[in-house]
């Protein structure tokens, strides 16, 4: 989404994510024609941020394009009409427009639009816009803890883009993808259309809530406090989000038919299939990537594809469309 210096001289993308044990690494290609193929998956220990600079020069990072992804927490998607307005005034339009929906001044905040293409039949039909917010510090200090460790850091992307590029390739022409992607905080739940992203919700459903008995932490001790919904209400509140995502796609975008629902990769079995096909009415599909990634000679299971299901995404990035 946000643009910065173009460096590197190898084909496809480097995906990088930090956490506080390691730094995660995708590196992947993608034309748009041809099969994607991802090159790299690695992983590299960090045991304190000063490991950065040495993790990274151990991925052998130098002449690539990297891109990282930012956590849900640290940026706002929201939907605009949009302004009519030249296309070089398009960004001060939007960042007026925001003022109102942001809890800080839109002075402090980075700002970046997606377009929502509207059916070419239908004529005087409004656009929107999707428009990406994140506060100033974030965004910098993303970029200096990557430029610090000599990472060449190009483009910072975020989550809905990157399950965006995973979903088309499953796209069968002339209709509508759902994606389902159940991670460690929360969900993301998508529509793409022509390889476009139309619609996003986050699901405040982590996966540990579908594949653990709530009553019990992970050292096996009985929890009397904060223990996650039951599984069965958490199963409901998916099936819920779901038809309520596509009612409102069928009221918004009517052109865009969906008939299959893609449920990412998962680490451990949770069920989630097995009930959503005998709760909606659309193809239930569990994705495993390799059906349409080349990984070369890596024997990528489904646990890893979970771990790095948004990394692989973001380095399959091809259109670098502008608005």
């Amino acid at each position: 989404m946000w643009w910065r210096k173009k460096v590197g001289n190898h084909p496809g993308w480097v995906a990088l994510a930090v956490t506080e044990r390691d730094i995660r690494c995708v590196h992947g290609h993608y034309e748009g024609a041809s099969t994607p193929q991802v090159f790299r998956l690695a992983t590299e220990p960090i045991e304190d941020p000063e490991d950065l600079a040495k993790a990274a020069r151990n991925l052998d990072l130098a002449g690539h394009h990297c891109t990282t992804v930012l956590r849900p927490g640290d940026y706002q998607l929201l939907v605009l009409d949009a302004p009519n307005v030249p296309r070089e005034e398009l960004r001060a339009a939007i960042r007026w427009r925001l003022k109102d929906m942001i809890d800080y001044h839109v002075d402090d905040a980075t700002v970046d639009v997606l377009d929502i293409p509207v059916d070419k039949a239908a004529t005087g039909r409004a656009r929107s816009m999707f428009a990406t917010a994140a506060r100033n510090d974030i965004i910098q200090a993303c970029v200096e803890k990557f430029h610090g460790a000599d990472v060449p850091l190009s483009v910072i992307e975020i989550p809905e883009t990157a399950q965006r590029n995973l979903a088309a390739l499953y796209e069968d022409k002339g209709r509508g993808v759902a994606m389902l992607y159940l991670g460690e905080e929360s969900g993301l739940l998508t529509i793409t259309y022509s390889g476009e992203l139309y619609l996003s919700r986050r699901l405040d459903i982590p996966l540990a809530a579908l594949t653990r008995d709530p009553a019990v932490d992970q050292g096996g001790e009985l929890r009397l406090g904060d223990a996650l919904p039951q599984r069965d209400e958490c199963l409901q509140r998916v099936l819920l989000e779901l038809q309520r995502t596509l009612d409102h796609l069928e009221r918004q975008f009517p052109w865009v038919i969906v008939t299959k629902l893609l449920l990412a990769p998962e680490p451990t079995e949770t069920g989630l299939a097995e009930f959503l096909r005998s709760n909606l009415d659309i193809a239930v599909i569990p994705v495993d990537l390799k059906d349409k990634i080349s990984f070369a000679d890596m024997n990528v299971e489904p646990g890893q594809q979970w771990q790095m299901f948004h990394l692989i995404g973001a380095s399959l990035r091809y259109d670098a469309t502008v608005l």
